[in-house]
């Protein structure tokens, strides 16, 4: 997404549900670091082009962690959206 068609790339709502229960929100204001700061870290040891994936970490509601742990199953759909871009739907299926 080119840079600036957001406008508040400090503020968005994350989501993330499984079979429609949603299991994490969040807020990328609440990120130990900024995007800016990640971008930063990353450009003094690799070149990042146009097109690539930064992925930022992962807040709290994972499975691991629930209790008892829960793990996706075939047949499942998790959908991942980020307020202002869109939503991942993806379907799981066996290995």
């Amino acid at each position: 997404m080119p840079h600036g068609d957001l406008a508040d790339p400090e503020r968005l709502a994350l989501r993330l549900r499984v079979n429609g229960e949603t299991r994490q929100s969040a807020n990328t204001k609440d990120m130990t670091w900024s995007v800016p700061e990640i971008l930063f870290w990353l450009s003094q040891g690799s070149t990042l082009e146009p097109g690539d994936i930064v992925l930022t970490g992962t807040p709290e509601g994972v499975g691991i962690a629930m209790s008892p742990p829960s793990f996706l199953k075939p047949g499942e759909v998790v959908e991942a959206e980020v307020e202002g871009i869109g939503t991942l739907v993806s379907d799981i299926v066996p290995a």
